[in-house]
């Protein structure tokens, strides 16, 4: 099983963490990761050009989100993880989604049963977590991928963090945010495992 996780923030901190926190307890299990952040990344927006439906060889920008093509294409699994910005995900990750139309014009059922998750990290208690993991979800559903939560009784639509502001030492302390992250793991690592076979 492949896994790519994705950290939605200009800053190496509590996303990154989170996210990379998620990649290694998956990677005990025996799953093969990978990692991006968008952190110092050049990904320029999508300017709906049409480039990508005209050609169908990939976007018409040659910039950092060829690695996240590849990483998306190579993967059974996709984390996705976010700080809450005004009430939602940040700029960056909502630019990364709209730029993968070019992956899907080129070929439409490339993302199509990948299983996804996201996570959420917000520096109030009620920051928007919800809502950051509900457009998460949207960007898989629309996709034709799987989105997998945490379930009933404590983790719901995903993992969600607070931060307290305090950055990785903040999801470090946030012993309520990693239990929800783990049981969410746990629900995606099981679909995962079923959507590939395995026993």
């Amino acid at each position: 099983m492949k896994v790519f996780g994705i950290s939605g923030s200009p800053r190496l901190q509590g996303t990154h963490f989170a996210v990379n926190y998620a990649l290694e307890y998956l990677k005990e299990k025996g799953v093969e990761v990978r990692y991006f952040s968008v952190s110092r990344k050049t990904i320029n927006f999508c300017i709906h050009c049409d480039y990508c439906v005209k050609k169908k060889e990939g976007c018409i920008y040659k910039d950092d989100m060829e690695e996240v093509y590849e990483n998306l294409i190579w993967a059974d699994g996709v984390i996705i993880g976010t700080p809450v910005y005004q009430g939602n995900i940040t700029g960056q990750l909502k630019t990364l989604m709209d730029r993968c139309r070019a992956i899907v014009a080129k070929n439409p059922k490339v993302l199509r049963g990948k299983v996804g998750m996201g996570i959420a990290i917000g520096g109030d208690r009620n920051g928007g977590q919800e809502i950051a993991l509900r457009t998460i979800h949207d960007f898989f559903i629309i996709n034709e991928m799987i989105p997998v939560g945490g379930g009933s009784f404590g983790a719901n639509l995903g993992a969600t963090f607070w931060s307290k502001d305090r950055g990785k030492k903040g999801i470090e302390e946030d012993e309520e945010g990693l239990r929800v992250l783990r049981k969410t793991l746990n629900r995606f690592y099981e679909v995962l495992k079923n959507k590939k076979g395995l026993q």
